[in-house]
């Protein structure tokens, strides 16, 4: 039998799935209307980019259908244990998310720390060696 987390992953992998398709048919037909000339590579981009965020938004209707629909045929009990998993899935990630942001600050600071402004030793010894020759 498949579990919660099984049900929710498939779901996931189906919108995820969709999008792609979506996107890369979507951009397919971009390119062919480009190359023949009845839409500019300016206006291929803006519609692409609308193609895509209509896909998206599309994705997250049917996942969020899915995950409806999936919660009403559960029992009280397996709705809760549901919210469970995920709100632990969501604490994971953002704590996860929280040590990325830390550590790339303190990889900045320390970047930061280490730019010095130092001239070489060879450019401090000419001028000594100029002021001999002049003399």
């Amino acid at each position: 039998m498949a579990t919660i987390g099984d049900n929710l992953r498939d779901i996931l992998f189906a919108g995820i799935g969709a999008v792609a398709i979506t996107a890369e048919k979507g951009k397919e037909v971009v390119d062919v209307l480009v190359e023949k000339g009845e839409l500019t590579v300016d206006q291929g981009k803006q519609l692409n980019q609308e193609l895509k965020r209509k896909a998206v938004d599309a994705e997250k209707g049917v996942r969020e259908s899915a995950v409806e629909a999936r919660m009403k045929a559960m029992t009280p009990e397996e709705r809760n244990q549901f919210a469970a998993i995920v709100a632990e899935m969501a604490a994971r990630q953002n704590a996860e998310d929280a040590a990325k942001a830390d550590e790339e600050a303190e990889v900045e600071v320390e970047v930061e720390a280490e730019v010095v402004d130092v001239e070489p030793e060879e450019e401090k010894a000419e001028p000594a060696e100029e002021t001999q020759e002049a003399e």
